[in-house]
C-alpha cells in the first residue's frame, strides 16, 4: 500500500506533479471556454428574441445543432475539420506543407460552441422570468436600450440564470476529459499515461476522481458566492 502511494509523490519516482499539471490544463481549458461560451450563448439568446425572422432562425439552428451533436463529435469536427480546411486553403495558395492545429485551441473552440448552445437556453429562460414591466419602466425614465439591458435587466438575469450556468460549467468541466482523445495533456490523459506506466488503474483513477471532485467543490463555492452577490437586493426586498 505504501509503495503504491509513493507513485503519487512528486519527482522522478512519482506521478503527483504530472497529475496536478494535467489538472491545471483541464482547469485552464474550461476557464478559457467560459468568456466565449457564455457570451456567445447570451448573444444567441438575444438573437432568438430578435424581431428579425432570419436572426431568430439562425439562433435556433445554432442551439439545436450544437445541443444535438455529441461533444466528442463536435471536438473531432473542429480539430480534424479545421486542419483539412486549412490544408486545402494553403494548397490553393501554393503551400504544400502540412498544417497542425493546436489541440488546446481546438478544444476551446469546440467546447465554447457547445457551452454557448446549452447556456443560451439558460439565458433565454432567465429573460422570460423577468417582467416586461422592468424594461417599460426603464424606457419611461428615458434610459437607452443598452443602459436598460446592462443596468436593469442583466443584474436580474444573472440572479435567475446563475444556477443553470453553474450546471453548464460543471458539465463543461467533465467534458474537457474528451480532449485526451486528441492528445492534449489534460488530467484524463495524464492519468491514462500513469496507469499504462504503472499498471495501477485503481490508484490513479481514484486520484483523478479526487481532483475532479475538488475542482467541482471549489466551483460550487464560487457560484454560491456569486448567487448570494446577485441576490442580495432580492433577499432584502
Amino acid at each position: 500500500m505504501l509503495e503504491s502511494l509513493r507513485l503519487l509523490s512528486w519527482g522522478s519516482q512519482g506521478w503527483g506533479d504530472t497529475l496536478l499539471a494535467g489538472a491545471a490544463v483541464t482547469l485552464l481549458l474550461a476557464l478559457s471556454c467560459v468568456p466565449f461560451g457564455f457570451s456567445l450563448g447570451l448573444a444567441v439568446a438575444l438573437g432568438s428574441q430578435s424581431k428579425r425572422m432570419w436572426v431568430r432562425r439562425l439562433a435556433t439552428v445554432f442551439s439545436t445543432v450544437f445541443r444535438g451533436l455529441p461533444e466528442l463529435l463536435t471536438l473531432f469536427l473542429v480539430y480534424y475539420g479545421s486542419q483539412i480546411a486549412a490544408e486545402k486553403l494553403m494548397r490553393h495558395l501554393g503551400y504544400d506543407g502540412g498544417i497542425a492545429i493546436n489541440a488546446f485551441v481546438a478544444g476551446v473552440i469546440a467546447f465554447s460552441l457547445v457551452l454557448a448552445a446549452f447556456s443560451s437556453e439558460v439565458w433565454l429562460g432567465g429573460f422570460k422570468a423577468i417582467s416586461p414591466g422592468q424594461a417599460e419602466a426603464a424606457r419611461a425614465l428615458g434610459l437607452s436600450r443598452w443602459t436598460t439591458l446592462w443596468r436593469v435587466t442583466f443584474p436580474q438575469l444573472m440572479r435567475v440564470a446563475l444556477p443553470g450556468l453553474a450546471n453548464n460549467w460543471l458539465t463543461l468541466l467533465k467534458d474537457t476529459s474528451l480532449v485526451s482523445t486528441i492528445s492534449l495533456a489534460d488530467l484524463m490523459r495524464q492519468t491514462n499515461l500513469a496507469v499504462t506506466g504503472t499498471r495501477e488503474p485503481i490508484l490513479f483513477y481514484s486520484a483523478a476522481c479526487v481532483l475532479y471532485l475538488v475542482l467541482s467543490a471549489l466551483s460550487g463555492l464560487i457560484f454560491t458566492r456569486a448567487e448570494g452577490h446577485f441576490s442580495r437586493f432580492a433577499q432584502k426586498a
